[in-house]
């Protein structure tokens, strides 16, 4: 699990068969300090978070494969928590 900020959306003319009706959030992982840590990353969030949220995120493969009913989904991050200020 890594905590991190919610950028924005990402929108997607293609996608694969198991992200239909899914949406994508942009989310930059931070430490911490708040400071931002590596690279964005892509998850699917089915929470309703929002841009400046503050997610728990996870790389949990086999729980998201489960949540989009999917077992070939090439999906790695989605959203498990929005964290209450």
């Amino acid at each position: 699990m890594q905590l991190a900020v919610v950028q924005g959306r990402a929108t997607s003319t293609v996608k694969h068969p198991s992200l239909e009706g899914s949406k994508l959030l942009i989310c930059q992982f931070i430490g911490g300090d708040d400071r931002p840590q590596g690279d964005p990353v892509l998850a699917v969030d089915q929470l309703g978070a929002g841009g400046g949220d503050r997610v728990i995120i996870t790389s949990d493969g086999q729980g998201l494969r489960q949540l989009l009913q999917s077992k070939t989904s090439p999906v790695r991050w989605w959203t498990i928590g929005i964290v209450d200020e």
